[in-house]
C-alpha cells in the first residue's frame, strides 16, 4: 500500500489522484444567465445530490487563480440555474461548451444546442437533455485556497421544477437504460452505464 500526504504534493498531483479514483462521476451540465442576458453553459463533474426534502443538488465550480467562473458568478448574481443530466447523444455538443469563451459569448450558440424556456425561473434550459432541473441558488460557499483566493465555489441548488422526457419516466421512476447518462473519468475519458446489477440492502 502506498501512503501519500496530500500536503506534500502539488495541486495537480492531488487532482490526478482524486479524478482517477472518484469514478465514475455524474456530469452536471449547467446553464446560467448573465446580467446582460447571455446564456452560459458548462459541464461539471464535481456534482451530487444533497437532499430530497427539499430536493437539492451540489455543484462545485473550480476557480481559475482565485477568479470566479461565469457559472458561479451568474448563479450568484441571478440566483438561478438549470442542471441537466447528459446522455451519450449530446456529449459531443456538451463537450464543446467547455471551451474558454469570454463572458459576452454564449457557449450554447457555439455548441449548436437548443435553448428552451424554463417554467419557474428566467434561465433557459437545453432541449436536447432528457432530464433537467430548474433550480434556485440556495447557498454559495467559497472553499479551499485562501480567504483572498478561494479554490472553488460550492453551489447548493434547490430544485423547483423537474423537466423529464416522457420516454424515460415510468410511474415516478427514471429508467436508467433509457436515460443513458454519461459519466466522467480522468483525462479525456468518459463512461456509459455499463453492467447493471442489484444487491439487496440488509434488514
Amino acid at each position: 500500500m502506498i501512503s501519500i500526504d496530500p500536503a506534500m504534493q502539488s495541486e495537480r498531483e492531488n487532482y490526478k489522484l482524486l479524478i482517477g479514483s472518484v469514478i465514475p462521476r455524474p456530469i452536471a451540465f449547467v446553464t446560467t444567465l448573465s446580467q446582460d442576458g447571455v446564456l452560459n453553459a458548462a459541464p461539471f463533474s464535481y456534482f451530487s445530490v444533497v437532499s430530497s426534502t427539499p430536493p437539492m443538488l451540489s455543484v462545485s465550480v473550480q476557480r481559475r487563480n482565485g477568479v470566479m467562473k461565469d457559472t458561479a458568478r451568474n448563479a450568484n448574481e441571478m440566483g438561478a440555474l438549470v442542471i441537466h443530466i447528459i446522455d451519450e447523444s449530446s456529449i459531443e455538443a456538451v463537450n464543446r461548451t467547455a471551451a474558454n469563451l469570454p463572458p459576452h459569448e454564449s457557449e450554447v450558440d457555439s455548441s449548436g444546442l437548443t435553448p428552451v424556456a424554463s417554467d419557474m425561473i428566467a434561465v433557459p434550459g437545453i432541449a436536447e437533455a432528457k432530464f433537467r432541473m430548474e433550480c434556485v441558488l440556495e447557498r454559495s460557499l467559497p472553499l479551499g485556497g485562501s480567504s483572498e483566493a478561494p479554490a472553488c465555489d460550492l453551489l447548493i441548488a434547490r430544485v423547483v421544477r423537474f423537466q423529464i422526457e416522457e420516454d424515460i419516466y415510468d410511474n415516478g421512476r427514471i429508467d436508467p437504460a433509457k436515460l443513458n447518462p454519461v459519466s466522467r473519468l480522468a483525462g479525456s475519458s468518459y463512461s456509459t452505464l455499463g453492467k447493471l446489477f442489484s444487491i439487496d440492502r440488509p434488514q
